[in-house]
């Protein structure tokens, strides 16, 4: 038998179509139902949209100095705010950075301590997953945190932050042991 006879692909070719045909007619199946949902939600009374809310306009306030014992919020009132000049404290730019200043202190977690003769260590992971030995008087944390204390819960340290206004100011932080 000769696949290639003009007759037999006729008969393929008509037989697709008429399969092709079938399978597109099924597609077209009962939607009554939802033509019956369709008219009933159109059928629906429309409801009210509430009016959109009043918008109360901005209210201008200009600061004048000394203006009825009112404090411009654009002048600092602090004595530490006279442009950072004073002798308060600052970080030491002269001093090298210690390997663990290279990591947010979010991101350093204490893992144990390490008792080496009179020595009580700190073990702290970076976030590479590489664990460091630290005592107190270390620094460790973008912030110029350097090591007060060392117990067998945390690390305690104070960091060197900006004021926000010229100078910096200390805060006490902390690493505890992680879980």
């Amino acid at each position: 038998m000769n696949i290639a006879s003009p007759t037999l692909k006729s008969v393929i070719r008509f037989g697709l179509v008429a399969v092709m045909t079938l399978g597109l007619a099924a597609c077209g199946g009962d939607m009554d139902d939802l033509d019956e949902y369709i008219n009933e939600v159109k059928s629906r009374p429309g409801g009210r949209i509430d009016p959109l809310p009043e918008i109360t306009p901005y209210e201008v306030f200009t600061y004048i100095a000394d203006a009825e014992g009112i404090r411009s919020p654009f002048v600092p009132d602090t004595p530490q705010a006279s442009g950072g000049s004073g002798g308060g404290v600052r970080p030491n730019t002269d001093r090298s950075r210690e390997y663990l200043e290279s990591f947010p202190l979010d991101t350093l977690g204490m893992v144990g301590t390490l008792n080496i003769g009179e020595t009580l260590y700190g073990l702290v992971q970076t976030s590479d997953g590489l664990i460091h030995r630290v005592v107190p008087g270390n620094f460790m944390g973008q912030n110029d945190g350097r090591i007060t204390e060392i117990s067998d819960a945390e690390i305690t340290l104070v960091e060197i932050i900006s004021d926000g206004i010229g100078g910096y100011i200390e805060r006490d932080a902390a690493v505890g042991l992680s879980d």
